[in-house]
């Protein structure tokens, strides 16, 4: 019996699909001028869907229910941006100075293990790693994210026609399917499984944040919002998020303050991470909507390398999307379970 001819999937087909695979990713790469502004347009159009609905079975007009949409997703921005603008220009302009104090105190403490001999003498640390080149890849990711707010009307206009286009969306399907209503369910328990995913990990980001500003509030850290923030973006990103969210604040209040309080900031993310990420997260959000830390991980630098910081951030929620969209058939359903964690069901 000859097995080359019953496999379903013939070398030809998967090398076609691995150069397409290529073309896509070069093009995604060349164009993420292009795609950064449009993937996060249908990041928050998701996110705005079910209050654009409920206004509008609550009998608002569409355009009023868009109008009061975009207005308190507005406000909402214009808030982020007055309350964390000054914190990111005013790092971004100390931060020579912090860097150079953390060069010498990095100094200071290698000196007195070459003194000990727990060291030899002529060991340099950057050699290994340089804390303050850390501080420095933050300050220029900050100053990314924040030019990204030039394209925040064609973003904001790319949303209230996505708005507009949802409802009409069953219509088209219908026109152009085959078999509409079985494909119209289908994208339906897509685009609630993305909604669900979104919604809980928001909330549960928000609550990150909202506990990280009130730890460095209390212990005296500088820019304890820019860090509430920051951990509020990264926490999207399963277990790399808060690992990469906690460094900043951890080396800014060895610098500030000093290492007790550090020692103090570091078990503080901890605990608040454990209790969010890993027993109310998966309490509320279930097994079928997670993905394994190694694809976490690949994701990161994936979409890291195609579209830059504000892809790290959406890294996961793009993952996810794939994997949810991989589980609604049944050709596809195998990728999705190996894209899931090892015991999900």
């Amino acid at each position: 019996m000859n097995t080359s001819t019953n496999n379903p999937v013939k070398t030809s087909q998967v090398l076609i699909i691995l150069a397409s695979f290529v073309i896509i990713v070069a093009g995604m790469k060349a164009a993420e001028s292009i795609i950064v502004p449009f993937l996060l347009s249908i990041f928050i159009s998701i996110i705005a869907s079910p209050p654009f609905f409920w206004l509008q079975n609550k009998g608002v007009p569409k355009a009023v229910s868009i109008i009061i949409v975009i207005l308190v997703f507005l406000i909402f921005i214009f808030l982020i941006g007055l309350l964390i603008g000054t914190s990111v220009n005013d790092f971004t302009f100390k931060l020579p100075y912090y860097q150079q104090k953390l060069q010498d105190q990095t100094q200071t403490i290698i000196s007195w293990l070459i003194e000990k001999n727990f060291i030899e003498p002529d060991f340099q640390i950057s050699n290994v790693f340089n804390p303050a080149a850390v501080l420095g890849i933050v300050g220029d990711a900050l100053n990314q994210v924040s030019n990204l707010f030039a394209d925040g009307f064609l973003i904001l206009l790319t949303v209230i026609f996505m708005m507009l286009e949802v409802t009409s969306l069953p219509i088209k399907l219908k026109k152009i399917l085959n078999n509409p209503e079985e494909s119209i369910k289908r994208v339906q328990s897509v685009t609630l499984n993305i909604n669900k995913y979104i919604a809980i990990k928001t909330w549960i980001s928000l609550s990150t944040g909202i506990l990280v500003f009130i730890l460095l509030l209390i212990l005296g850290v500088d820019y304890p919002l820019l860090w509430a923030v920051l951990a509020f973006a990264l926490n999207f990103i399963p277990t790399i998020g808060s690992i990469i969210a906690l460094i900043p604040p951890v080396l800014l209040t060895i610098i500030q303050i000093g290492f007790v309080e550090a020692l103090i900031v570091l078990i503080g993310y901890v605990i608040i991470n454990t209790i969010m990420g890993n027993i109310l997260e998966p309490k509320f959000m279930g097994k079928g909507l997670g993905l394994s830390t190694l694809v976490v991980f690949l994701s990161l630098i994936f979409w890291g390398w195609v579209l830059g910081p504000i892809g790290m951030l959406l890294s996961v929620p793009l993952t996810i999307t794939i994997k949810i969209i991989l589980d609604s058939s049944d050709e596809t359903r195998w990728l999705a379970v190996l894209l899931g964690p090892e015991h999900s069901e």
